[in-house]
């Protein structure tokens, strides 16, 4: 297979790979927390067979390296729900999960039958000290700048909000959760919002019209492939005349 192909083919393995990324973006454009996520490229530049002539030139490899996740902070949106928490700036919930324990951007918490605030999934979030409880006779639920957590029957706890060294390392793992091998630092000076949530900081607008693109760009080299596939053909024809 000539060369030129193989180009083709790259160039498409790495335009539906985007294609994927920037669906997966649009499909997440309303889920809370969500941060889009960008394609890693890189080429593999050949020297053509011209050599140093004139008409010597470069063939270029796509390969997609990774993706690599936005972890700019989406729009703080009111929803008046008491236990909707969002963090102003850097750092995760963390959440314990049968699994270990987890991180998460998404405060839309509810309390279980036991009292103890969890996630939607019903996941245990924890506070300095552990899962926060609050008694099912308490009403009004008032949480601070700081995370701290007080009904009528005191101070209960306080959010433990975390950052990593690299947010790029986190594996998203579903359910707006996400793992990671790298040890945690708590967040000093935590500020988190009571009854707001933070919005997908994906732009809807942008990712149409980078599908739109893609979806162009692959069209042409798929009509690239076909006039190059009928090319070979032609000249084996030739060949086997002569």
């Amino acid at each position: 297979m000539e060369s030129s192909l193989y180009v083709a083919l790259s160039s498409q393995n790495a335009l539906r790979r985007q294609m994927d990324v920037v669906a997966n973006n649009i499909a997440n454009m309303n889920t809370t927390a969500f941060k889009g996520e960008n394609m890693m490229f890189v080429d593999h530049l050949v020297r053509s067979r011209g050599g140093e002539r004139a008409l010597g030139g470069t063939v270029s490899y796509v390969r997609d390296l990774a993706s690599f996740r936005d972890i700019r902070e989406g729009h703080l949106e009111p929803t008046g729900n008491t236990l909707d928490v969002a963090i102003s700036g850097d750092g995760y919930f963390a959440v314990q999960t049968p699994a270990g324990e987890r991180y998460t951007r998404n405060g839309r918490f509810q309390r279980d039958s036991n009292g103890q605030i969890v996630t939607q999934e019903g996941f245990p979030v924890l506070g300095d000290g552990g899962p926060i409880t609050i008694p099912q006779s308490d009403t009004k639920i008032d949480i601070a700048r700081d995370g701290t957590v007080v009904t009528e029957t005191g101070q209960l706890g306080k959010f433990r909000v975390v950052r990593f060294q690299s947010d790029q390392q986190m594996q998203q793992i579903g359910g707006s959760l996400y793992a990671t091998t790298q040890t945690p630092e708590d967040v000093q000076g935590r500020r988190v919002a009571q009854g707001m949530l933070e919005s997908s900081n994906v732009q809807p607008i942008v990712e149409l019209t980078r599908m739109i693109e893609l979806q162009r760009t692959y069209e042409g080299v798929k009509n690239f492939v076909e006039k190059e596939d009928e090319r070979i053909k032609n000249v084996i024809r030739e060949l086997v005349r002569v």
